[in-house]
């Protein structure tokens, strides 16, 4: 039986094991940070990533030092965070931030099956750029051969977050001094075309 993540000695109750909440900070995330120990040294990269059912997938170039480390079963720690909003409180003491995390700690399997490396390719395209899988020019044989796709086992996952406004201490209440959040706001703008696109309309799927 494998061990199951441990929730943090720090404020657990703003922990959770629960897929219900864990998947949906993976699905609206676009990057996380792999963490690992290399030959005594530490090594954290971020990278793009995507979650297709129970498992989270990465790729890179065949060559890549990072992949083909990962590739060799080593520990890993995956971390992941939103941040939703400032928390201003009336001291610096008591500020704090709204936010979605995850932890994962697992070790790298190597796709070999040439469907499921290609599909797992179509899911990480699509949740990067949705709807551009099919209006893209389709990959060629050579270029799934020079990546590697790795997936990561979601079996030993923990979510940590924080809403609402600030928990100022009591003897800050009477101060006269403003305090409440400041949201954050991470969304796509509009489009910009390259030198060799400005004669192409812009596809429905990126409007």
């Amino acid at each position: 039986m494998k061990p199951q993540p441990l929730l943090p000695s720090r404020a657990p109750k703003k922990a959770s094991l629960e897929k219900e909440v864990i998947y949906p900070i993976l699905d609206e995330a676009l990057f996380c940070t792999i963490s690992y120990v290399q030959d005594g040294l530490p090594f954290s990269i971020p990278t793009s990533f995507v979650r297709y059912e129970d498992k989270l997938y990465i790729h890179g170039s065949v060559g890549s030092h990072f992949i083909r480390s990962l590739e060799t079963g080593i520990p890993v720690c995956i971390t992941i965070m939103l941040v939703d909003a400032l928390v201003v409180a009336r001291s610096a003491f008591s500020h704090s931030v709204n936010y979605k995390s995850v932890i994962v700690f697992a070790e790298a399997e190597k796709i070999e099956s040439p469907q499921l490396k290609w599909d797992s390719l179509q899911w990480l395209t699509e949740k990067i750029v949705p709807g551009s899988w099919n209006y893209l020019r389709p990959m060629t044989e050579s270029e799934v051969r020079k990546t590697t796709v790795l997936a990561f086992s979601l079996d030993q996952a923990s979510a940590k977050s924080r809403t609402g406004m600030p928990n100022n201490e009591e003897e800050d209440l009477p101060l006269d001094i403003w305090s409440g959040i400041i949201p954050l706001q991470h969304k796509r703008l509009t489009p910009i075309a390259d030198d060799l696109s400005q004669h192409i309309p812009l596809p429905e799927h990126l409007r």
